[in-house]
């Protein structure tokens, strides 16, 4: 007598659940969560804005490809606004409230470093896609971007070159927080190295948000009058939208002085008149303008996505290297899950550890078996006036990471792998 409503309320969930009607809150168990950690206010926006949509866009295709293990991710989308503070309670709420089984984000120094501490504590897994200035290795990241010998020693060792100008002065320019700050002390280091002396690097930072350079650009030009100069960007952030304009005001161009950057691309360079820029450089390990199969498939994706959904300005929505670093990084961790069969962070570390992926790059990128970071190709990107770059340079292969610089005394004897701290 009292079996037959149970039957009945089994029917009607199953129902309910065919419909797509079923209360999503009993349909979230059959799902896997992510986090997604990036700025999507304040000066980071206009950075960090477009990894978002690229891990919700590399989501849906898992997803439409049957999930993993048989289950669709739920992406969990929060805003740390460009606060570095609130970076690591928004980490700690994806991981203690929404229970995320990895969080794909940050694009600072400061914001990796600000939930660093909340990643390791909780044991959580956080994949980071933005290049960096080393000297970090922790069990809890992977880091899909670039360290500095696979982007900031190869990017000065070309201006130093014939083909790159041959520069023998150098004014290294940067957003004052940790990032900039590191890499311009290995750089300076690798300068010594190379014969060049302290009275021919200068080093300049402005806060983040900064935007009247009109004095830093006219210093960059009396300090070139000292010989053969190039300008090292480490700008993040919207204030390389006033930074380049300053450029073109002051007619200062690559042939007198060519700037080369870490941290901007074409998403960056979007709206920007690159007329006045054209022959500026950018190192990165991906540009949109690669030619091969596998990168004209990610660029057309990217596009129709953009157009299906409604972004901003979607009809000239652009790619770049962190975009395709965090498509790469969900890939690789979704590969990595499967082979593991579970979410349990211990099982996909180990996982992760060699896993491959054939990137938009045009090369088979691979996590390496013991530092955490992506072995990657390096290239030397030239602006055209179309704000796409045309690649002067790349390396004939992938590079493998060095998080420790052999620059700075006493890397040599850290280890080659991440040791827990806590």
């Amino acid at each position: 007598m009292k079996r037959r409503p149970l039957i009945k309320s089994t029917l009607a969930a199953s129902a309910l659940l065919l419909s797509g009607l079923f209360p999503y809150s009993l349909q979230a168990a059959e799902t896997i969560k992510v986090g997604i950690l990036h700025s999507l206010s304040g000066t980071m926006a206009i950075s960090e804005t477009s990894l978002k949509d690229m891990a919700l866009m590399t989501i849906d295709e898992i997803n439409a490809k049957g999930g993993v293990l048989g289950k669709q991710l739920e992406p969990v989308v929060v805003d740390p606004a460009s606060n570095w503070p609130l970076f690591a309670e928004k980490a700690r709420q994806l991981l203690t409230q929404d229970k995320v089984a990895v969080t794909f984000g940050c694009w600072t120094s400061v914001s990796r470093k600000s939930v660093l501490p909340v990643y390791e504590e909780l044991d959580g897994l956080l994949f980071y896609p933005v290049q960096y200035e080393g000297e970090e290795m922790s069990p809890n990241v992977f880091y899909t971007g670039a360290a500095p010998n696979q982007q900031a020693i190869p990017a000065v060792e070309y201006l130093m070159s014939e083909d790159g100008g041959e520069a023998k002065r150098f004014f290294l320019l940067g957003t004052d927080y940790v990032y900039p700050r590191t890499t311009n002390k290995i750089l300076r280091a690798f300068l010594h190295s190379k014969g060049v002396e302290d009275k021919d690097i200068e080093e300049v930072y402005t806060p983040f948000g900064h935007s009247d350079y009109q004095t830093i650009v006219a210093n960059i030009k009396k300090f070139a009058a000292g010989g053969k100069t190039a300008v090292v960007s480490t700008i993040n952030g919207d204030s390389n939208v006033p930074f380049y304009k300053e450029l073109a005001n002051q007619g200062l161009e690559a042939t007198d002085v060519p700037v080369v950057a870490f941290s901007v691309g074409e998403e960056e360079l979007r709206g920007i008149d690159t007329k006045p820029l054209v022959g500026h450089l950018a190192a990165w390990n991906y540009f949109q303008s690669v030619e091969n199969e596998v990168n004209e498939q990610f660029v057309s994706s990217w596009k129709a996505y953009a157009k299906q959904k409604g972004l901003p300005n979607a009809d000239t929505v652009v790619t770049n290297d962190p975009m395709e670093a965090t498509y790469v990084g969900i890939n690789m961790w979704a590969q990595a899950v499967e082979k593991a069969g579970t979410t349990d962070v211990e099982a996909v570390r180990k996982a992760m550890a060699g896993q491959t992926f054939a990137a938009p790059s045009g090369y088979t990128l691979k996590m390496d078996e013991t530092n955490h970071h992506l072995h990657k190709p390096v290239m030397i990107g030239e602006v055209q006036d179309d704000g796409q770059f045309s690649v002067v340079w790349e390396t004939e292969e992938p590079i493998r990471a060095q998080p420790w610089s052999p620059f700075i005394p006493g890397n040599d004897k850290k280890p080659d792998h991440p040791v827990k701290s806590n």
